[in-house]
């Protein structure tokens, strides 16, 4: 009887692909165990198994498995489902998921191999020069990878040649497939067994009166020894401890005197302390938002916790953590930065010692394999999870409560590529797949969350006092409209704003000062002829970076030096309009010499450890002043910071966007949260050029609810989320005017299905990125309409439109739950 296995493979196609195993391998396969498979003419890719059955798939006839890479599953089965369930929703494929999801070490990649064709002759004089030099290569070596090619003719893309050679019969091809994690294994050395009765020991020591340094490290091994009471000793540690050269430990190796063996080690290994201290204490406020939770959680409700900035919310997650841990299960915590987990993994870590384990992009592949091993077998060091919105994926087998800290952030949804999901959501639905308890926290809830709490599908609990009852920031408006016009800005700055930082300054206190664009200026504009440099690939002015004299694109990555001259008609008169991080960094050197300023933006946090050096250098109080863009809005929490400035309100206001005003009074609201954490009140200094505007006097008094009540009325009016669920299609190409008849043809189709509720097909305000057209369809779902059948319909209309030649080269994008 035969034997099938339907197996999803890491591509963006909706369907499963079937291969024929035999019975052996049918009875060892488990669902979630990756297989090597082949795919197409020649290539081998990693599947993940799916189904094994004994239905002959009918179109094709199956192919052979390559090889099972697995003895366990990797991926577990509610894996699989939430996996599925992200697909679905997202309107994306379970491939894409999978590509995501996965750590790409897990992704076996195969490597084509050139090899010599033994059974021809080779008439050298019909080869080119090329085919010539990759001809006499093999004659000295058994195979060439593609990249020793390339070398060997200098050329980048030297496919075409190989197929020539192919062809010819001088060379044959051959996939090869390699393994990408490699565990890491610490060397260790210890005295080799037939010294350890002491005679033996002294005749050892006697014999090596002749090599001091051999007998030094004899001793030293001792010293460690009993310093460690008999844990193993690294080679390092033993090359250190004597001073002694690695040859003169090797040679003991040889002599049998010393015995070296390996032992695997995780590359992320925080050290373990015994002074965890699991003991919080709460203030009154932080218990009955702690009941107000339990409650939540006992009628299998997600409960949404509103506390404001510096409330202690983080005491309240260690209490749910700590009691989520005394049941015996893993607890998830999500962030929406990088730049969080290093102060939080300190501040949990505080509390739980090693059970702490993180997960985020900036780890290698390899690190990231070895959390997802140990998060699999719920080991010790991952009964807690800490990470970005990609921890969501990771293999929990036991999950018991699932915390989502700033939920309102729009980094917790995914752009590109897809699957473009909303880590917010995916959380709550992993949650109730684990049957596990889910709070999302923040200071300035999103207006669908808060709709969620106040129609009971979410628990709710609140915190209105900071902790130790401090003052919320004194929030002023200063009016750099009037400024200006009277000539009293520095720069960029108020007399007001200045005299502020000299005052915290002289007292010792630090400063925070929020632009949110990073780079010197957006613009650099001829004042004679009003050119200004734009980016050749996307529809955008270049940015100006003054600490490596470059014009740079902040969509594509395109830079260009600075022109000295205008490139359209020559003149020197070139002016920078506008001002990013950079460019206050620069003032401040110039206001204030004698300070010490740091800048935290995207440019000066591309390391695996800048954010943790930038963070730990302000706590440290080595930098007076802290320059940030969005990051530093973050729930950061540095105690000393009294004053915090925010450099020009506007620009986030008058996003064309229906969010952009809850957006500004989130942003505004947790950046000033950041000043005045301790005892003494701080103080925040908003620059706007129009201080009357509603959403600027409502960050003022700290008044969430009325700017809540304000943006629900008015998306009730003009049908926005949360009351209708918005589906963005972006359509892709790189010829104009195909772009808009296919656009026009989709949207004319999606309202003859759909009704009224489409709008567009409309430019996005950047309508070219990397050379591609873009057009924006916007699909907007009532409550009332089923959301499964309308993306249906949506799918079907896609079908009819793929089938369309001319229009196959125009790619759509689908964003559902568009922010």
């Amino acid at each position: 009887m035969d034997y099938f296995l339907d197996v999803v493979l890491p591509i963006p196609l909706e369907r499963l692909f079937t291969y024929k195993i035999s019975q052996a391998e049918a009875d060892f396969i488990e669902e979630g165990m990756r297989v090597a498979v082949p795919f197409g003419k020649s290539k081998i890719f990693t599947a993940l198994a799916y189904r094994v059955h004994q239905n002959a798939p009918e179109a094709y006839e199956p192919k052979e498995i390559y090889q099972i890479l697995d003895e366990q599953p990797v991926v577990t089965q509610i894996q699989l489902k939430h996996w599925e369930w992200v697909a679905k929703y997202y309107m994306c494929t379970l491939g894409e998921v999978i590509r995501s999801a996965l750590p790409s070490a897990f992704m076996l990649e195969s490597e084509t191999l050139v090899l010599p064709n033994k059974n021809t002759d080779v008439d050298e004089a019909e080869l080119t020069d090329d085919e010539f030099l990759i001809f006499e290569a093999l004659q000295h070596q058994s195979a060439l990878k593609i990249s020793e090619v390339s070398d060997i003719v200098d050329r980048k893309n030297v496919l075409k040649l190989i197929n020539t050679l192919v062809h010819k019969g001088v060379v044959l091809q051959k996939e090869e497939l390699y393994e990408q994690y490699k565990p890491k294994l610490v060397r260790y050395v210890k005295l080799s067994d037939q010294y350890e009765d002491e005679q033996q020991l002294a005749e050892l020591l006697n014999g090596l009166t002749k090599a001091p340094k051999q007998s030094q490290v004899v001793l030293s091994l001792f010293q460690l020894k009993s310093k460690k009471s008999n844990k193993p000793i690294a080679f390092t540690e033993l090359e250190e401890a004597s001073g002694a050269s690695r040859a003169v430990i090797k040679a003991l190796i040889d002599k049998n005197i010393l015995e070296e063996y390996h032992i695997r080690k995780d590359r992320v290994d925080f050290d373990e302390r015994s002074e965890a201290s699991k003991h919080v204490d709460l203030n009154e406020h932080q218990h009955q938002a702690l009941e107000a939770i339990n409650i939540g959680f006992s009628e299998k409700k997600p409960v949404l916790l509103h506390g404001v900035t510096s409330s202690g919310k983080t005491e309240v997650y260690v209490k749910l953590i700590q009691k989520c841990l005394d049941k015996g299960k893993q607890a998830l915590y999500l962030l929406p930065e990088i730049a969080l987990t290093s102060q939080l993994i300190n501040r949990l870590r505080h509390y739980f010692g090693h059970q702490v384990a993180v997960y985020h992009s900036k780890y290698s592949i390899h690190e990231r394999v070895e959390v997802w091993n140990n998060v699999l077998k719920s080991a010790e060091k991952a009964q807690i999870v800490i990470g970005a919105r990609s921890s969501l994926f990771l293999p929990f087998t036991n999950l018991g409560l699932v915390v989502v800290d700033e939920e309102h952030e729009n980094s917790f949804k995914q752009f590109d590529p897809a699957p473009r999901y909303h880590a917010r959501d995916a959380a709550v639905v992993l949650a109730s797949l684990h049957k596990a308890n889910i709070v999302l926290g923040s200071a300035t809830p999103s207006i669908e969350s808060m709709f969620n709490a106040k129609t009971g599908k979410y628990g709710y609990a609140g915190i209105s006092h900071r902790y130790g009852d401090v003052l919320m920031p004194d929030i002023n408006l200063v009016d750099i409209k009037e400024a200006t016009r009277k000539r009293r800005m520095k720069g960029h700055f108020s007399e007001i704003l200045i005299k502020a930082i000299t005052e915290a300054l002289e007292e010792g206190e630090q400063i925070i000062l929020f632009q949110n664009r990073r780079g010197y200026a957006p613009v650099v504009e001829c004042t004679t002829c009003g050119h200004v440099a734009q980016c050749p690939n996307c529809d955008v002015s270049l940015t100006y970076h003054q600490h490596r004299s470059q014009l740079r694109c902040h969509y594509c990555g395109y830079h260009m030096a600075l022109q000295q001259a205008c490139l359209a008609c020559g003149s020197p008169t070139l002016d920078n309009k506008g001002f990013g991080t950079e460019q206050i960094q620069q003032e401040l050197g110039q206001l204030f010499p004698d300070v010490s300023v740091g800048r935290m933006d995207l440019d000066t946090t591309r390391g695996k450890y800048a954010y943790e050096k930038i963070i730990s250098s302000f706590e440290n109080q080595e930098m007076d002043i802290l320059v940030g863009t969005q990051m530093v809005t973050k729930g950061l929490d540095f105690r000393n910071v009294s004053l915090v400035g925010i450099m020009n309100a506007d620009s986030m206001l008058n996003f064309p966007d229906f969010r952009a005003h809850e957006r500004s009074f989130q942003m505004l609201t947790q950046v000033a949260g950041r000043a005045g954490r301790t005892q003494k009140r701080g103080k925040v200094l908003i620059q706007t050029y129009n201080p009357y505007h509603q959403i600027l006097q409502q960050v003022t008094t700290n008044n969430y609810d009325k700017m809540f009540e304000e943006q629900f009325y008015e998306r009730e009016q003009f049908k926005y989320p949360p009351l209708v669920r918005l589906i963005k299609v972006t359509l892709k190409d790189k010829d104009f005017n195909k772009l808009n008849q296919a656009s026009d043809w989709l949207a004319g189709s999606l309202r003859n299905v759909l009704g009224n509720n489409i709008l567009g097909p409309e430019y996005p305000p950047v309508a070219r990125i990397r050379r591609d057209y873009l057009k924006n369809i916007m699909i907007k779902i009532p409550h009332k309409q089923p959301l499964a059948q309308t993306k249906n319909s949506i799918k079907r209309i896609e079908k009819s439109f793929n089938a369309i030649s001319k229009y196959k080269s125009v790619r759509l994008v689908y964003n559902v739950d568009h922010i």
